[in-house]
């Protein structure tokens, strides 16, 4: 029910603020009258006569204060911005032909010509006040020596940037495209926290624009995901369980049938009744793409040649649903244990687990039908889960990796069975977005083993790289794929699917003995002395110990000697 009226209630009087109005007039009246009365006197004017002098004058001053604070108000002052939209909404309407209401103007041709007019002179001053300049020596020294303003440095790079992408137009002249990168790698390397050697390398990898995605994307953790154990139950279930006890998730993505993301939980996930009892596997979007493309099938055989922590053996495990033979391999035995651990939550029954390099494995077991490698790597597609990377990798370091992953994808090869009814298929995989860990470690795979590459069944990633600065590839690599931070929202991966189609190891072919032979024969005879010194002594030379033939004259003499008593 609504209040009801008092009638015994007396009115009163006007209110504060209209007293406090009325107040102001009168004393504005006063004000004005007394300045009216130490003027002197002049001849009524015109307006005076018709509204009765002097006193009618005053009302009128009343009146127009009254309309001057109406419309201080009701129509305050547009800001700049809203002036500018304004302008931009009247140029739109003269250039259709009409005014605001739909209507014709009158004389749009002369408006057009005012706003066009007005637009070019407010575009000339913003280009002159906006126009990046490059700072000078003693700018910088200056910076060295001041406290640094991220800020300043940030509003920097962005400019940087935008003169690059529009570098004939927007550079300053007498300034070289060197000297513009030079500042922007300088700045970046301070605003990020990279050291130079890997600024470098990034910067060559990704145009500048993308570059700074993958910056600020490298910055920010990656989205939890969980892959469904269906060994134990389904995803829809395991999400319904997980939703009942708050978590807040979707489903992966339209290409995993198994993964869900956690946004938010009340809960630790990881200490959740359905994860102890083995429901799902705590695991990077990224870590499911080389099982889906290693596709493996039921009762097969299947290595995982770099398997710590078990994610991947789990999966692969999972989708086999517990049959056939699975090898777990890892070099580090402290590793094995979390392996071990996830085997027996997970409910995995057909893994076997081995503690051996994985560049010797084919002297201990070979003939599998599938083989995953993911290889130990530099980890520059997962800065934001370790950003002690931005500093502590150097060449050294990423030439060291790649070493390593060409010694053991060859053994990878070497372990598979290309005479496999079912499969002869070999994934290799990184989480480094390097060019000399991913494609320059398959094209070397490529000319030494019977391999070929072939799709990966992933219907999304970037294509691989078939040319990199001076380097050619083999034209198959735009098979394999690449995965980033700020294109997919998960870790940086390249993933890459072989085909062993003969289980022979390749040897030189004589044409290129007989190319090298007519490039520098002096070399060609020193290498056919000894494969012949091998030949007859059955002892190969140790690597690293080979002399020039100058300075192995008498081994050389003594060889010829070898060879003419062998001929005899």
């Amino acid at each position: 029910m609504g209040r009801k009226l008092d009638t015994t209630k007396v009115k009163r009087g006007p209110g504060r603020k209209a007293r406090k109005q009325k107040g102001a007039e009168t004393e504005l009246a006063k004000t004005l009258a007394d300045a009216v009365k130490k003027r002197k006197r002049r001849k009524p004017t015109v307006m005076a006569r018709r509204y009765g002098g002097e006193s009618h004058l005053l009302l009128q001053y009343g009146m127009l204060f009254r309309l001057l604070n109406f419309v201080v108000v009701f129509f305050p002052k547009l800001l700049p911005i809203e002036r500018a939209a304004k302008k931009q909404k009247k140029r739109q309407a003269v250039l259709a032909g009409h005014d605001e209401d739909g209507e014709e103007e009158d004389g749009s041709e002369n408006e057009k010509m005012d706003v066009e007019e007005e637009e070019d002179t407010v575009q000339a001053n913003f280009d002159e006040i906006e126009r990046f300049k490059l700072p000078g020596l003693a700018e910088r020294k200056k910076e060295g020596l001041l406290p640094l303003d991220l800020q300043i440095i940030h509003q920097r790079i962005k400019d940087n940037v935008d003169v690059l992408s529009h570098f004939s137009e927007k550079r300053e002249e007498g300034r070289e495209r060197v000297e513009y990168l030079s500042l922007l790698k300088s700045d970046l390397c301070t605003y990020y926290s990279y050291n130079d050697f890997l600024m470098g390398k990034l910067m060559e990898l990704f145009v500048h624009s993308e570059l700074i995605d993958f910056l600020e994307a490298s910055e920010v953790q990656r989205p939890v995901t969980i892959r469904t154990n269906t060994l134990k139950t389904r995803r829809r279930d395991l999400a319904q369980a997980l939703i009942n006890r708050g978590v807040n998730l979707d489903p992966l993505g339209k290409w995993s049938k198994v993964g869900l993301v956690i946004f938010d939980s009340s809960v630790p996930i990881g200490a959740t009744p359905e994860y102890l009892a083995g429901h799902y596997m705590l695991q990077g979007a990224s870590s499911l793409l080389p099982v889906m493309a290693l596709s493996p099938q039921e009762g097969e055989s299947v290595l995982d040649m770099s398997s710590a922590p078990g994610g991947k053996t789990t999966y692969v495990a999972q989708l086999m649903r517990n049959t056939g033979v699975i090898v777990a391999n890892d070099a580090s035995a402290e590793r094995l244990k979390s392996v071990v651990g996830n085997i027996h939550r997970l409910g995995v029954t057909n893994t076997i687990i081995c503690n051996y390099d994985g560049r010797q494995f084919p002297k201990v077991m070979g003939g599998f039908d599938r083989v995953l490698l993911d290889a130990p790597c530099s980890g520059t597609g997962v800065i934001s889960k370790d950003p002690a990377v931005k500093t502590s990798k150097d060449e050294s370091d990423i030439l060291r990796s790649a070493h390593l992953q060409k010694e053991l994808i060859l053994a990878a090869i070497d372990s598979v069975n290309a005479d496999s009814k079912t499969g002869g298929y070999l994934v290799y995989c990184t989480c480094s977005i390097m060019v000399e860990e991913n494609e320059w470690v398959l094209d070397y795979a490529l000319k030494k083993r019977n391999v070929k590459l072939v799709p990966t069944g992933l219907d999304f990633g970037k294509e691989g790289f078939t040319r990199f600065k001076e380097r050619r590839f083999h034209p198959s690599l735009r098979l394999s794929r690449r995965f980033y931070p700020h294109s997919h929202n998960m870790d940086g991966f390249f993933v890459a699917k072989l085909k062993k189609f003969s289980n022979t190891i390749p040897t030189a072919p004589a044409d290129s003995i007989a190319a090298e032979t007519k490039q520098n024969p002096q070399a060609a005879n020193h290498n056919k002395a000894e494969h012949k010194r091998e030949h007859l002594t059955g002892k190969k030379r140790p690597a690293g110990k080979c002399k020039s033939l100058k300075e192995d004259g008498p081994k050389m003499k003594k060889l010829t000697q070898m060879d003419g008593e062998a001929g005899q």
